[in-house]
């Protein structure tokens, strides 16, 4: 909606398809994982005791983090030399294949195979960052990556909706799914097939997008404006100072900016998985005995009120608090934040909720806060002819870290539930 009125060159139809390629790939696989993955890894029968539920859940999520950390330069240098387009259509059919295929995972290795492809051939998320500050002119570049943010806000509200809602629908609802049919012998199938089913109409609407690869250059012939001579000669310095894909490691500004970035993914992605695991678990583990309706519902919840925030708040946040001062501020009160949800399980009812759903909505709007700035910053660092290596660079990166995360935090969350009646530092 933003972009109607600052966009002149692509009709509404374009931003809209923006939107919603990154909701699907972004957003959706990942997102509608959590609130049932806990109870797919239980019923695989894998875990010995179910305080292990969590040591490998944490290597699931971490398949799809390592295959797109092997992948992402690779499709960043693929969008720069052969387009933007291209690769968004790649990605999205992975999304159709592999997705589908994990809801019918029978085996725990299986499901780590799906996942692990579906993340190689991951290549979206570099090039369609560099495609939002293409598709507008210059001066509205962050409110395009803004806008891009905002989606995976709507992929909080829509992806934990579809696996808390539609996972295990034999025994939600047996009225409409018999035990006997595909539903009830894949209990987890229904969530991935409706994504799927999802991204085939996002893979349609992407053969509407143009290309905008050097689009910038060409426009810049027809305009004779001192902005846009002044803008050629910027692009042009650019191009001459720069040394290729090599040139990117030597660039401190993209560097700081990614390593810092590589952190906080670090610590976003621990969060996702341990919140899920957390809030599943018996209360004799210190969990709060949630079912995968009630994850997906603080989930969709607080993803509701991050999509609000992002449209109505965040660009007032931006406008009067400089990146880096925004960044530290985040930083700074998600310390706090996380050291109150040990006492969430001695709370119930209203309270019990009220406290959950503000932490998650909290959480999550540090999380974009963060990830909207650095993507900015990552943006304005390079030219145009680097940008979607520099977004692949970063992903690689962000990935590599993503992929430690949650191994990590399920390994700890599970000797942490195994330790609750330890004298020292009891359930840590």
């Amino acid at each position: 909606m933003f972009l109607v009125m600052s966009c002149a060159n692509y009709p509404f139809i374009v931003h809209q398809e923006l939107i919603f390629l990154n909701l699907h790939f972004a957003a959706l696989p990942i997102q509608s994982l959590f609130p049932f993955l806990y109870f797919m890894i239980r019923d695989l029968h894998v875990a010995k005791e179910e305080e292990d539920i969590g040591f490998y859940a944490g290597f699931v999520g971490a398949s799809y983090m390592l295959g797109r950390a092997l992948t992402s330069v690779l499709w960043g240098v693929v969008a720069d030399k052969h387009g933007r387009k291209p690769v968004l259509v790649i990605t999205l059919f992975s999304v159709v294949i592999f997705n589908t295929l994990f809801g019918l995972s029978s085996s725990y290795w299986m499901a780590l195979t799906t996942r692990g492809l579906l993340g190689l051939l991951s290549g979206m998320l570099g090039p369609v960052k560099a495609y939002a500050t293409e598709v507008c002119r210059k001066e509205h570049g962050h409110l395009a990556l803004s806008l891009i943010s905002s989606s995976r806000g709507i992929g909080l509200i829509v992806g934990p909706a579809i696996g808390g809602y539609l996972a295990q629908p034999a025994d939600k609802y047996p009225d409409i799914f018999s035990v006997n049919s595909i539903f009830g012998r894949f209990p987890y199938f229904l969530p991935c097939l409706s994504i799927s089913l999802l991204a085939i109409v996002a893979l349609v609407a992407c053969f509407w997008l143009p290309e905008t690869l050097h689009r910038h250059t060409e426009d810049i012939i027809l305009d004779n404006s001192t902005e846009a001579v002044e803008q050629s000669i910027s692009d042009t310095n650019a191009e001459h100072n720069g040394g290729g894909c090599l040139s990117l490691f030597t660039n401190w500004a993209l560097m700081s900016a990614i390593t810092v970035y590589c952190i906080f993914s670090l610590q976003d992605v621990a969060y996702a998985e341990v919140f899920s695991l957390w809030a599943i678990s018996d209360r004799k583990y210190g969990g709060l005995s949630f079912s995968s309706q009630d994850v997906g519902s603080v989930l969709s919840i607080s993803g509701l009120l991050l999509l609000i925030y992002q449209i109505l708040v965040y660009p007032s946040v931006a406008k009067s608090i400089d990146p880096i001062t925004l960044v530290r501020t985040v930083a700074l009160l998600t310390v706090p934040l996380l050291s109150s949800y040990p006492f969430m399980p001695t709370l119930s009812g209203f309270i019990l909720q009220l406290a959950v759903n503000c932490a998650s909505f909290l959480k999550n709007s540090f999380s974009v806060t963060t990830m909207t700035v650095f993507s900015i910053l990552i943006n304005d660092a390079v030219n145009q002819d680097l940008r979607a290596s520099a977004n692949g660079l970063s992903i690689t990166l962000m990935s590599i870290f993503k992929t430690i995360a949650p191994a990590v935090a399920g390994v700890i969350f599970s000797w942490a539930q195994k330790r609750q009646t330890a004298l020292f530092l009891p359930g840590i």
